[in-house]
């Protein structure tokens, strides 16, 4: 039963991203641009952005189903609430700490797929591409390790 749990979780976690990309695409970017415009056009000092508020929106199905997974007993609701809960926390890392520094821990990471992530996030602000988070197009990690080469 435990390998099924871990099964859960990872596949919820991979699936997150499909979730990630449709919603920022179809509803962040549509009907709540009204939350998530200040991402885009942050105003200079600004430490908490509307968009932020994004946070309280993703978690509730997370802690919904943490609830409804230990009631009567443990059942693999909790998982799936896990697996969002992990890719939540991967999403504050990766946009939040590496890709928008809003936080200095990660800042100087130089793996060419760090920096392709970085790069492919930086053309959604400027192009309105690439709307996932985890998953980079091979076009910006090739670019990205063709101009570590460059510069080593």
């Amino acid at each position: 039963m435990i390998a099924l749990y871990i099964l859960i979780t990872i596949v919820t976690f991979a699936l997150m991203e499909g979730v990630t990309w449709f919603t920022h695409k179809y509803i962040m970017h549509g009907f709540l641009w009204v939350l998530h415009e200040d991402h885009h056009h942050p105003a200079k000092g600004q430490v908490f952005q509307k968009n932020d508020s994004f946070f309280f929106i993703f978690a509730t199905p997370s802690i919904l189903l943490f609830f409804f997974g230990v009631n009567p007993s443990l059942n693999f609701m909790f998982f799936i609430g896990l697996g969002i809960l992990f890719y939540g926390i991967a999403y504050f890392l990766v946009h939040d700490v590496f890709i928008h520094q809003r936080f200095t821990w990660l800042s100087n990471v130089q793996h060419p797929y760090f920096k392709g992530l970085r790069r492919a996030h930086g053309s959604h602000h400027t192009g309105g591409e690439c709307f996932g988070m985890l998953l980079v197009p091979r076009k910006f990690i090739k670019e990205a390790k063709e101009n570590t080469l460059l510069v080593d």
